[in-house]
């Protein structure tokens, strides 16, 4: 089991774009810029909604939480958008 990373101060998402199926750009506020695909979280009753990419464009950022959210109160921690890869980066 992977052990979570501390954080001094929590990274914050600023802005969010979608830029693909199931990707986002997001900008931190360390200045931290990635795209992200989010489609392996995208099960259970509250994330299911997602995969209607109609639906998932309708993301938003969340200026009190710092970080995503759609209408039906999905959301992710900012922690763990952070830790994902930025898949730009992974592309083959």
């Amino acid at each position: 089991m992977r052990m979570a990373r501390r954080y001094e101060k929590i990274p914050r998402v600023i802005s969010a774009e979608v830029c693909g199926t199931y990707s986002v750009r997001l900008e931190f506020d360390d200045g931290v810029v990635k795209q992200v695909n989010l489609r392996r979280f995208l099960w259970g009753e509250v994330f299911e909604p997602l995969l209607d990419s109609a639906y998932f464009a309708k993301v938003a950022v969340d200026s009190e939480l710092g970080t995503i959210v759609w209408p039906n109160e999905a959301d992710f921690a900012p922690e763990t958008l952070y830790e994902l890869p930025d898949e730009r980066e992974h592309a083959a």
